[in-house]
């Protein structure tokens, strides 16, 4: 066997939702920021994410996140999450991946009964504070970046479905948050092909559309999903964030959750203090809380705080023969979907 690259992961899943955590092979990308990296792979190279994140080596169904020294001096860790489209600047679940496989791989000290782990990433700091006993990271509390709304109940003409109206909001990335009632469909495993196939359509739809861009990181542009709202039989929130090329989050969704938070809180049915349980598409949970109320460029903010648990699953170590055809990978829509629009 012979490899002209090889790279080392260490596989979890916060409450359902796949993150590959990068421990060795990759010693880092340009820029001086963490947001300056995430453009550089979004606009200048994006071979290393095709690598990891495409077949044979990746598939769909995970995320693959890539770890640098921290560019800010508050942090402990630098992290950026690579998707089926593109390089993206934060992610709930997969923060709760890389904090659980940091403590429980001894790459960060673990303390109990809580070690806070300070994360650096394209959208801002993000801190977690990790619940610890006997060597397990029990579970991972995130104080988000703060949340705002950009727009509540824009109409976007979807072919094939009419207008359908959408909140357009920030949670560390932007998002699409849709009553999935509204369409007739309900947020239950049974219907994944049916809102994946509407989420990917709005998606397209608003993707042409007017730029998004943070009104304080250029870098963070674009809405990166849409994420379906309703509530179970139970009547708690429920959700279901559609990922390009066209898959279901597993998770609740820490972003699409902070996001959602910020509509709930600018339409005042939430306040500070305020928390709830957020269910996934597979019934795993996480705890959302209104911590505080703070502003972005002028616009009214919230901090939302996002806890769930974490489990390793695997360690993964994958390469390249550099007479493979195919070093870059490659995407086939059997498995990829029809949302090649939407990728790079």
């Amino acid at each position: 066997m012979r490899w002209s690259k090889t790279v080392t992961m260490v596989e979890a899943h916060a409450e359902g939702e796949v993150g590959r955590v990068v421990t060795g092979g990759v010693i880092d990308v340009p820029g001086a920021t963490i947001a300056d990296k995430l453009r550089h792979i979004n606009e200048v190279d994006d071979s290393l994410r095709r690598f990891l994140v495409f077949e044979p080596r990746g598939a769909a169904q995970m995320s693959t996140l890539l770890t640098f020294p921290p560019t800010r001096a508050d942090a402990d860790i630098g992290f950026i999450v690579l998707q089926g489209d593109k390089a993206h600047a934060m992610s709930g679940s997969n923060s709760i991946c890389l904090v659980t496989v940091l403590l429980e791989t001894g790459m960060l000290p673990m303390h109990d009964p809580e070690t806070i782990v300070r994360i650096d990433t394209a959208a801002g700091l993000v801190v977690a504070r990790a619940s610890c006993h006997d060597g397990k990271c029990e579970r991972v509390t995130l104080t988000m970046t703060p949340s705002f709304v950009h727009t509540l109940d824009r109409p976007v003409e979807v072919p094939e479905r009419g207008q359908v109206r959408v909140d357009i909001a920030y949670g560390g990335v932007f998002y699409a948050l849709v009553d999935a009632g509204a369409l007739g469909l309900e947020i239950v495993p049974e219907q994944a092909r049916q809102l994946v196939a509407a989420g990917s359509a709005i998606h397209r739809a608003l993707y042409s559309g007017p730029a998004i861009t943070h009104p304080e990181i250029p870098e963070v542009a674009g809405i990166a999903y849409v994420m379906f709202t309703g509530r179970n039989a139970e009547g708690e929130p429920v959700s279901a964030t559609i990922m390009a090329p066209g898959r279901i989050d597993r998770s609740p969704c820490g972003t699409g959750n902070s996001a959602r938070l910020a509509v709930a809180a600018a339409r005042g049915e939430v306040q500070p203090g305020d928390s709830y349980s957020a269910r996934s598409i597979i019934g795993s949970r996480f705890e959302v809380t209104h911590a505080g109320e703070t502003s972005v460029a002028g616009m009214p903010a919230v901090i939302p705080t996002i806890s769930g648990r974490g489990w390793i699953h695997g360690i993964h170590q994958i390469g390249v023969d550099p007479t493979d055809p195919f070093p870059h990978g490659f995407a086939v829509a059997d498995t990829w979907g029809d949302a090649f629009d939407l990728m790079r």
